[in-house]
């Protein structure tokens, strides 16, 4: 899932951009299957084909190693 204008992750870090919502959370169930809080988040909703700006976010405390992982995975 895909928040859109939720401001619980307003603070949070983007680790990564993507265009299309599958790859997105693709990644972030990267992220979190090495223990990380990733979610997925845009500021508009997204098109009916699931695409458009989508931020993979972490909590600030976790950007390092999440940027970390996102280097070694690419």
């Amino acid at each position: 899932m895909v928040l859109i204008g939720d401001p619980r992750v307003a603070d949070w870090e983007t680790v990564s951009t993507f265009e299309e919502q599958t790859t997105a959370l693709a990644w972030r169930d990267q992220l979190r299957g090495m223990g990380l809080d990733a979610k997925c988040a845009a500021d508009h909703p997204l098109d009916r084909f699931g695409c458009g700006d989508i931020y993979l976010v972490v909590p600030p405390a976790q950007w390092s190693r999440a940027n970390e992982i996102i280097e070694n995975l690419d």
